[in-house]
Order: C-alpha cells, then sequence, then structure tokens
C-alpha cells in the first residue's frame, strides 16, 4: 500500500509539473530594404559595404538573424519610385534610402514603415521632414549638413591651431553622387 501511495503521489506531482508544451514558433527575421542611388550588386559601393560592416559589428549576420533585400538605381535615379514600391511588395519592416528621389518616393509610398534617409543634403530645406528635431512622420535618418557646419568647423580648427593664418579645403565629391 505504502508502495502504491508513493507511486501515485510521485505521478500526480510529475503530472503537474509537465504543464502542456506548445511547438515554439520560429523568430520573425527583420527583413530590411536597402535603395542604393548608385553601385550594382555585383559592386555595391562603399556605403553598401559600410552598411554591412555596421550590421555585423551590432550582431547582425545576413541571411541568418536579419535580411536586406538591396537594390541599386545604378545612377538612373528616376528608377527610385519603382525600386521603392518593389521593396514594399516584399512586406520590408523598415526603408533605408540614400539619395533624395528614393526618399521623396518611400514618403509618398508609405506612411507606417520606418524610413530611414542616409544623405548630405538638408532634409529640412528639401521639404522631406518638418525639422531636424522633429521630423514627423515615419521618417528618421542621417545627415552631414556639411555646408551648414564648414564655419563652425574652421573656427573650432583655429582654436585648436591659433598661429594657423592659412587653411586650404578640397572638395571631394563621389563619382555618380548626384540626388545627394
Amino acid at each position: 500500500m505504502n508502495n502504491t501511495f508513493c507511486r501515485l503521489v510521485l505521478n500526480a506531482m510529475l503530472l503537474a509539473l509537465s504543464l502542456p508544451v506548445e511547438a515554439q514558433q520560429p523568430a520573425k527575421i527583420p527583413r530590411i530594404g536597402y535603395v542604393s542611388g548608385t553601385g550594382d550588386p555585383k559592386t555595391p559601393g562603399p556605403r553598401v559595404e559600410l552598411f554591412r560592416q555596421g550590421l555585423r559589428e551590432l550582431g547582425y549576420i545576413e541571411g541568418k538573424n536579419i535580411l536586406v533585400e538591396y537594390r541599386y538605381a545604378e545612377g538612373k535615379l528616376d528608377r527610385a519610385p519603382a525600386l521603392v514600391a518593389e521593396l514594399l511588395q516584399l512586406k520590408v519592416d523598415v526603408l533605408v534610402v540614400t539619395f533624395l528621389p528614393a526618399s521623396r518616393a518611400a514618403r509618398e509610398a508609405t506612411k507606417t514603415i520606418p524610413i530611414v534617409v542616409v544623405t548630405s543634403v538638408d532634409p529640412v530645406a528639401t521639404g522631406l521632414v518638418d525639422s531636424l528635431a522633429h521630423p514627423g512622420r515615419n521618417i528618421t535618418g542621417l545627415t552631414t549638413l556639411a555646408k551648414d557646419l564648414s564655419g563652425k568647423r574652421l573656427e573650432l580648427f583655429k582654436e585648436t591651431v591659433p598661429v594657423i593664418s592659412r587653411v586650404g579645403v578640397t572638395l571631394g565629391f563621389e563619382r555618380g553622387s548626384a540626388g545627394y
């Protein structure tokens, strides 16, 4: 009797502890849509390589825990709306756009998918966002505003090296960077 009672208690305890186990759902892998104004799939260019490097540094491995759909305008900036539409059909989770026509096309095409704009033009002056502090809509991003900051940079340089009397400046433009 004692042996049977112990078995019953043990079985009841095991049954109580064994909760129903549901099959684990595979985690959704985020999908990024990346639109570049230059480059092509065989030679994507330095910006794409830097983007990939940044993903790796953050622990993202393309094809494993993140998917990136690349589209290249190959210098034909009028292709931007079609490339953005193609990525939206793929149900990307976020759009990364690197030239002004793609930024505008993305802004017009979606109001829900986040858009990350990477540009060297002033997004406020171009009408892309309301202000840098509060861009509004579903747009965020990075801008260098190089022209606006050049005077301040020169001022800081002069403070750092007060004996300097002349400064030479070269303007380097990446080939094919029209639209930035």
